[in-house]
């Protein structure tokens, strides 16, 4: 059981502060308990939101901002984006659900056939972990004696097996792949929203169609900043640094986007043909 505050332990880390620290290691194990047991059930999931909303609202801001160069109406481009966005959100979450399926399917067949190595040959898998602990530096008096001990605790010794051995964790619940997928999917779809509700909750302003797409540019680019702030919870990056992170590489895509709707538009104007017209 650790003993320390994690997210203050992170904190301290990025401001370079030795002696908050120190303090965050010095939590009593009754609070840290607590704030370990939260950190393991929410932070995947976490995580997952973030990265997920981050694709969705890169992915529709970049069909928003294509439609935008290529001089479209805003009906098309509401049609447009809603269209990609739901496509791309199912595709998202069934990939997500279907990688992490196979992934815990292989993790689960690994596990069963290094618990039945350790079972019939422990010898040979202690020997294998020595080897690789003296391949990091530890001299095989100590590997041995880590390894040694570790072996007297089977579930946990198999766990440490997959992780250093073949770099893989231990599988999940079974149903955690269809969380995933489903957690990936809302994400996306919430998040990819955004860049469509500059022109959704003003259209009954009657405003101009420039004006509704820097609506959406702003929008978007707040959401973009914040994600990319929240980010920094899982990096040792600082928030407004992995928040301008995120903004310039959202615009970045959005800009390419808007630069290749404009010269299709141009290509398809020169050959005597509206780009509005579908």
């Amino acid at each position: 059981m650790a003993t320390r505050d994690l997210s203050r332990a992170q904190e301290a880390f990025v401001a370079g502060d030795e002696a908050a620290s120190i303090e965050a290691h010095m939590i009593n194990v009754t609070s840290t308990r607590t704030a370990a047991e939260h950190h393991k059930s929410g932070g995947d999931r976490m995580k997952s939101i973030i990265f997920g909303g981050l694709d969705g609202i890169i992915t529709t801001f970049a069909v928003v901002a294509g439609a935008g160069g290529g001089g479209l109406s805003v009906s098309t481009v509401l049609i447009m984006g809603f269209s990609s966005l739901v496509a791309d959100a199912l595709s998202m979450g069934v990939g997500d659900a279907l990688s992490s399926k196979a992934e815990s399917e292989v993790a689960v067949r690994e596990r069963k056939r290094e618990k039945w190595e350790f079972e019939n040959y422990p010898e040979g898998e202690i020997k294998e972990m020595v080897e690789i602990y003296t391949g990091r530096g530890m001299t095989t008096e100590d590997a041995s004696s880590v390894i040694h001990t570790l072996s007297k605790y089977p579930e946990m010794f198999i766990d440490l097996m997959m992780k250093d051995e073949l770099g893989m964790d231990a599988p999940g619940e079974n149903w955690d792949h269809i969380k995933s997928g489903a957690i990936c999917f809302a994400s996306f779809l919430l998040f990819g929203s955004v860049p469509l509700l500059g022109f959704v909750a003003f259209l009954p302003l009657s405003l101009d169609d420039t004006t509704l797409f820097y609506i959406s540019i702003g929008l978007t680019a707040v959401t973009l900043f914040v994600l990319g702030a929240i980010k920094s919870s899982f990096t040792t990056r600082s928030w407004w640094a992995s928040g301008l992170e995120i903004l310039v590489l959202g615009a970045a895509t959005a800009s390419t986007a808007y630069l290749i709707g404009w010269i299709v538009e141009l290509i398809v104007n020169s050959n005597g043909h509206d780009a509005r017209v579908l």
